[in-house]
C-alpha cells in the first residue's frame, strides 16, 4: 500500500491519487459486477426463453397431430408419436381446462395424476396463452423439470424436461463474455491507474510547494522535469512561476523597505507615518526627539504627539479631512513651531487611504544662516559704501575744481589708489568666502608642503617686517606635508601674518611652530608679542567683518574677512582653531589640519 507516515502524527493516511483511484475503482468494479449479474442473468434468462421457444414450439407439433388422431386411438397414437418423434426424455402432459389431467407420457393410467390446475405453468398459461416454469421437482416422478405450456381449444399441452446436467449446461450463460469484461477492466483499471500517478505526482509535487511556500522557504525544483506534461502540470508550472516572480517581486520591496527605513532613520528630519486611526506605522528617531523637545516631556508613545497643544491645528486638520475624504481640497499642512529658541516646520500629507505622513524640521540653524546673510549682506553694502564714498568724492573734487594744485590732485589720486586696492581686497576676500561656503566640496586637493609654503610667506613680507621691526621665529621643521587646497593653506598663513602685522604693533616676536603631529592631524601654533586683544572679542574675531578697532582697521586697510577666511580654511582641511591671549601679550591661534591621504 502506498502510504505516507504524516509528521509528527503516527496515523496512516493515503495519498491524493491513492484515494481518486481507489475510489474511482471502486465505482468501476461496482458497475462492472452490477454489468456483469446484469448480464449474466440477461443470458440466462434469454437462453430460458429459447429453451421455452422450443417446447412452444414441440406442443404446437403435438397440436397438430392431436387434431389428425381420433380421440379412441389418442393415447396409443401420442405414445409412439412420441416416442418417434419427439426426445425420450421429455415429457408431455394434456390437461383440460379444469386442470384435469388428460395425458401424461411418463403415466399408462391417467387417473392416478393430481390435477394440475394449481401449477405455475398451467396458471400463466390459463390467464396468458402460454407459459413456463424453470424448476419444479414433479410430484409425480419426483424428477425436478423444465416445464412450458400452452392453452389451445379445451385443453393445455405442457411439455417438460428433466432439470439435469446437461440443461442445467445449456441454460448457463457463455462465460466468455465475463473474461473478455474482465480483461477489459484490468486494463481499464491499469490505464487509470497511471493516470492517477501522474496526478498524484503533480499533487505531491504542488503540496510540496505549497508546504515550502507556507514556510517562506525558497523553490529549487525544476518545474520543467517536476510536473508531467498535460493540463495539470502546465497549471502548476504556472501557479509556481507566479509564485516566484511574486517573492522576487516581494525580495525586491522588502529590500527597497530596507533601503527606505535606513533612509528614514539617518534622514535630517523627523518622520513619522501613521494609520487612518492615529497608530504608528513607522517612526524614525529624529521625530521622537522632536516630539519631546516641542511637548517639554518624553513621550511614552509617539501616539500622543495628538494630545500636544501645538499639534492641535494638525490634530483638527487631519480629523476634518477624514470626515469628509472626498473633498478635492489639498491634503497636505504645514506649520511652524517656536519652542525653546529652536524653530520646527511641521508638515502633514494625507494619503489616499486616510493614512497620513508627518515631518517635523529643525529649521533654527536656516533661519540663523538667513538672518546671517542678511547681516553680511548689510556689512558687504557698508564695507563697499565707505571706500565707494570716498573715491567717489576724491575724484568729485578733482573734477570739479579745474585750479587745482597738482600735488594735492596728487594726494588725492593716491588715495582713490588706496581705496581702490581696499575696495579689491574686499571683493577678492568676499569671492573667496563665497566660493568656500558654496563649493567646499569642489576644491582641488594636492600634496602641500607646509615648511615651504610659509617660508614663502615670510620671504614676501619681508620689507614689511622690516619696517616695523617685527621678528619671525620659523619653528617648523622641514617637509611637513599634507593633502589640501594650495591657495586656501596659503591664505591661512599669509591672512595670520598679515593681521600680525598690521595689528600687532611694533618691535614685536612672531612665532610659528608645530607644537605635534599624530597619525590624522598636524598642530599649529601661530602666536605674537604685541599688544592683543580684550578677552571679550576673542570669541568674535572670526566673524565676518567684525573688527575690534573699527576705525584704526579701516584705517590700515583691513577688510574684516581675513579671520573669517583663516577659519573656513581651516574647517575646509578637516581642522579647528581658536584665539587666546598669551601670558607674556599678544595673540596666539592654536589649530589643526588633517593631513590627509
Amino acid at each position: 500500500m502506498d502510504t505516507v507516515l504524516k509528521p509528527n502524527n503516527k496515523k496512516l493516511f493515503l495519498s491524493f491519487s491513492r484515494k481518486l483511484f481507489l475510489s474511482v475503482i471502486s465505482l468501476f468494479l461496482v458497475f462492472a459486477v452490477s454489468f456483469i449479474t446484469y448480464q449474466y442473468q440477461r443470458e440466462k434468462e434469454y437462453k430460458v426463453e429459447l429453451l421455452d421457444m422450443q417446447l412452444q414450439n414441440y406442443n404446437s407439433r403435438l397440436h397438430q397431430k392431436l387434431q389428425e388422431i381420433p380421440d379412441s386411438t389418442r393415447n396409443i397414437m401420442l405414445h409412439k408419436y412420441i416416442a418417434k418423434y419427439v426426445n425420450n426424455d421429455l415429457r408431455v402432459t394434456i390437461v383440460d381446462l379444469q386442470g384435469n389431467v388428460l395425458f401424461d407420457s411418463y403415466q399408462s393410467d391417467n387417473k392416478e395424476l393430481k390435477n394440475h390446475l394449481k401449477r405455475p405453468e398451467v396458471q400463466t398459461a390459463l390467464k396468458e396463452g402460454k407459459g413456463f416454469d424453470v424448476r419444479r421437482t414433479s410430484e409425480t416422478t419426483g424428477t425436478p423439470y423444465f416445464y412450458s405450456a400452452t392453452v389451445y381449444d379445451g385443453y393445455i399441452i405442457r411439455s417438460a424436461l428433466p432439470y439435469d446436467v446437461n440443461l442445467i449446461k445449456n441454460l448457463s450463460a457463455d462465460p466468455h463474455y465475463i473474461w473478455f469484461t474482465v480483461i477489459i477492466s484490468l486494463l481499464l483499471i491499469f490505464t487509470f491507474y497511471k493516470l492517477t500517478s501522474k496526478l498524484g505526482t503533480s499533487i505531491s509535487q504542488l503540496r510540496e510547494f505549497a508546504k515550502r511556500a507556507d514556510k517562506n522557504e525558497p523553490i529549487e525544483m525544476d518545474i520543467q522535469t517536476a510536473f508531467p506534461h498535460n493540463e495539470l502540470g502546465e497549471i502548476s508550472q504556472h501557479i509556481i512561476q507566479i509564485y516566484k516572480r511574486l517573492r522576487e517581486t516581494k525580495e525586491a520591496l522588502y529590500i527597497e523597505r530596507e533601503k527606505l527605513i535606513t533612509h528614514l532613520q539617518t534622514s535630517h528630519e523627523g518622520l513619522g507615518v501613521f494609520t487612518r486611526n492615529k497608530k504608528e506605522i513607522l517612526v524614525n528617531n529624529l521625530f521622537t526627539q522632536y516630539s519631546n523637545l516641542i511637548s517639554d516631556s518624553n513621550l511614552q508613545t509617539t501616539e500622543e504627539i495628538f494630545s500636544i497643544l501645538e499639534f492641535q491645528n494638525i490634530t483638527d486638520f487631519i480629523s476634518k479631512t477624514q470626515q469628509r475624504p472626498a473633498d478635492k481640497e489639498e491634503k497636505r499642512m504645514s506649520i511652524n513651531i517656536n519652542k525653546n529658541g529652536r524653530i520646527f516646520i511641521v508638515e502633514c500629507i494625507i494619503f489616499q487611504d486616510l493614512s497620513f505622513e508627518i515631518s517635523i524640521n529643525d529649521i533654527t540653524q536656516e533661519e540663523q544662516q538667513i538672518q546671517l546673510k542678511r547681516q553680511l549682506t548689510q556689512n558687504v553694502a557698508h564695507e563697499l559704501k565707505t571706500p565707494v564714498s570716498s573715491i567717489q568724492g576724491y575724484l568729485e573734487t578733482i573734477v570739479n575744481n579745474d585750479h587745482i594744485p597738482h600735488d594735492k590732485m596728487k594726494i588725492f589720486l593716491e588715495r582713490c589708489y588706496a581705496q581702490s586696492n581696499r575696495l579689491s581686497r574686499l571683493l577678492r576676500d568676499i569671492s573667496v568666502l563665497t566660493r568656500m561656503d558654496e563649493a567646499a566640496n569642489m576644491i582641488d586637493m594636492e600634496k602641500v608642503d607646509i615648511s615651504i609654503l610659509v617660508t614663502t610667506i615670510v620671504n614676501e613680507v619681508s620689507l614689511e617686517l622690516e619696517e616695523k621691526h617685527i621678528t619671525v621665529i620659523n619653528s617648523l621643521k622641514p617637509q611637513i606635508q599634507l593633502r589640501g587646497n594650495y591657495s586656501l593653506l596659503y591664505s591661512i598663513f599669509r591672512n595670520l601674518m598679515d593681521n600680525a602685522i598690521a595689528y600687532a604693533g611694533t618691535d614685536i616676536h612672531i612665532h610659528i611652530n608645530c607644537f605635534r603631529e599624530d597619525e590624522n592631524f598636524y598642530y599649529f601654533s601661530f602666536s605674537d608679542t604685541g599688544i592683543g586683544v580684550s578677552p571679550e572679542h576673542l570669541s568674535r574675531l572670526f566673524e565676518r567683518f567684525y573688527r575690534v578697532d573699527k576705525g584704526r582697521s579701516r584705517k590700515l586697510g583691513g577688510t574684516g574677512l581675513g579671520l573669517a577666511i583663516v577659519k573656513n580654511s581651516v574647517l575646509i582641511h578637516g581642522g579647528t582653531i581658536s584665539a587666546k591671549n598669551n601670558q607674556g601679550g599678544g595673540v596666539e591661534f592654536v589649530f589643526t589640519l588633517a593631513r590627509g591621504k
